[in-house]
Formats: structure tokens, C-alpha cells, sequence
């Protein structure tokens, strides 16, 4: 996965492990038209001009201006748009400039309304570079989830450790490491805990796992790697590790803020899952 925010803030190093503070498929229905905006709409804006960085639309009721790196990231964002507003049928479109997503069926749309999309910035990490960007083009749902459950990827812990200026250690089962006052960090029954005289100790499981100056990245597969709840209610599965889902982080739609995945509201998302099927085409821009 590569969309999410971090678990919440760490509140302190005085204690063993830091506090995380956050951070079937339905079949299609009859579609109704939905809240947010106005329930039909048509993408029907073009491009105006094409410059080395910036791409200018005509919308009413005034000029919409966007930004881009480079004369090849504006050509690829208007290749992908014309793409979209050329399909037809049942899809969802995906604005990464606006940060809004479109239902839509034909030349109605059925559903409009903000999303939270990926930051764009980068994460340097021992000779390793972790880009959070939403990659353009078209997707399609590969499947549909009800009460997710996150496994954060490495990134988590490493962004959580740079915040706070620690270092970053890996626990391996099967192979105990040994802390600074010899007690031993190990993997048992999927817990990770500690061996202290002989007795082992499980460590909460949503707690970051902070010793000294290190924060430990618990072995995949661990109730210690599984986060309830970041993920919201529902997610859409678009390959490789891209998701449409709920958020906790409500303040955030409308945002730059993910590291790759596109958040929406516990209604948005729920009308997702309620109304695309396994199979959707995905356009995003």
C-alpha cells in the first residue's frame, strides 16, 4: 500500500513503546443521482493551450490554472484527460489536479465530489527512494473490502522515525535482538514482545515499538504490522497497492495529502462500494 497518512503523532521516548494515535464484493444497484454538487454534469472543458508547465482551461465561470514539472508531466496529464473524456459506459474519474472524483455514466454523472489525493513528495532511506504519486492512466477495481485492515508498508516507519529523529530497526522472527539492557525483542504467536528473565512479554499491538533512539518495523504478518480503522469503512482495490477508501483524517480531503492512494468521505466511499462493481474502469488524470 502506498496511500496513507502515519499512525498518529508519538507523544513520548520515556516509555519502552510510543502510543499510535493515527494514523465480498456488493453487486450494482439501480444508480440515483447523489449529493455533493449537482447531480448531472459533463466534463466538457478542453484543453486550451499546452505550455512547458502550465496548462490553462476554460470553466465557467472563470479560468482554472495547473501546474506542472515538466512539459512531459503536462503532455501525459492531457493524454490521460482526453482518454477519459473519450470512454463511455459505467467509470469513475479521478482529477489528481482537482482532487475530485466523478461517477459517471455516460455524459450524467452521478456522483461528485472532493478527494484527498497523493502529496507528491519524496521519502530517502538507506540508498532507497519512496515517490508518493498517484501514477495516471486507467484503472479498474480489482476488488472491494468492507472494515479494512491496514499492513503499513516500510515507508510508515521510516517517515515516523525521521519525524522524530530516530533511527530505524527491523525485527526478524526467529531471531531475538538484543536491547541495550539485554533483554531480547522477539516474535512469538505473531506478537512481538520481550524475553525479560525468561518471561516473554507482548507488546501492545497499537503501539509504535521505540527503544532508546531506534523504532523497530515489526515483521509483516504480525498483529503488530495490522491497523484498524486507518483505512475507513470501505476500499476499492486498483492493483498495486493503489486504493479509493475511507479516512479518518476528514480534514484532508480536498488535499495534497496521501502517499498514493485517493481518501474519500465514510458517505462517498460507502456509495462506492455500494454502487461500482469488481471490474470498473478508473480514469485518473
Amino acid at each position: 500500500m502506498r496511500s496513507h497518512q502515519s499512525f498518529r503523532s508519538l507523544a513520548s521516548f520515556a516509555t519502552l513503546s510510543i502510543v499510535l494515535t493515527a494514523p465480498g464484493c456488493a453487486r450494482a444497484q439501480t444508480l440515483e443521482p447523489v449529493r455533493h454538487d449537482v447531480a448531472r454534469v459533463r466534463m466538457a472543458t478542453r484543453v486550451d493551450t499546452v505550455r512547458d508547465t502550465v496548462i490553462v482551461l476554460p470553466s465557467r465561470p472563470r479560468k482554472v490554472t495547473y501546474t506542472f514539472k515538466s512539459r512531459a508531466d503536462s503532455l501525459s496529464w492531457a493524454r490521460t484527460r482526453a482518454l477519459a473524456e473519450k470512454s463511455t459506459g459505467f467509470r469513475l474519474v479521478v482529477s489528481l489536479q482537482d482532487a475530485r472524483l466523478w461517477a459517471m455514466i455516460g455524459e450524467d454523472t452521478v456522483l461528485n465530489t472532493s478527494v484527498a489525493v497523493a502529496k507528491g513528495t519524496t521519502l530517502e532511506y538507506a540508498g532507497r527512494s519512496y515517490r508518493f504519486e498517484t501514477p495516471r492512466g486507467m484503472r479498474r477495481v480489482q476488488k472491494k473490502e468492507s472494515n479494512p485492515i491496514w499492513q503499513p508498508p516500510d515507508w510508515l516507519y521510516v517517515e515516523t522515525a525521521q519525524e522524530h529523529g530516530l533511527k530505524v530497526g527491523r525485527i526478524v522472527p526467529g531471531k531475538p535482538r538484543k536491547l541495550a539492557d539485554g533483554r531480547l525483542i522477539t516474535v512469538r504467536d505473531s506478537v512481538v514482545g520481550l524475553l525479560d528473565a525468561g518471561e516473554f512479554l507482548p507488546m501492545p499491538t497499537d503501539e509504535h515499538i521505540v527503544f532508546g533512539d531506534t523504532l523497530f518495523i515489526p515483521p509483516m504478518g504480525t498483529r503488530n504490522r495490522r491497523v484498524e480503522g486507518e483505512l475507513g469503512r470501505f476500499r476499492l482495490d486498483l492493483g498495486e497497492g493503489y486504493l479509493l477508501h475511507g479516512t479518518p483524517y476528514k480534514e484532508s480531503i480536498g488535499m495534497a495529502a496521501t502517499h498514493g492512494c485517493v481518501r474519500l468521505r465514510d458517505e462517498d466511499i460507502e456509495w462506492l462500494y455500494d454502487h461500482v462493481p469488481v471490474q470498473t474502469r478508473v480514469y485518473i488524470y
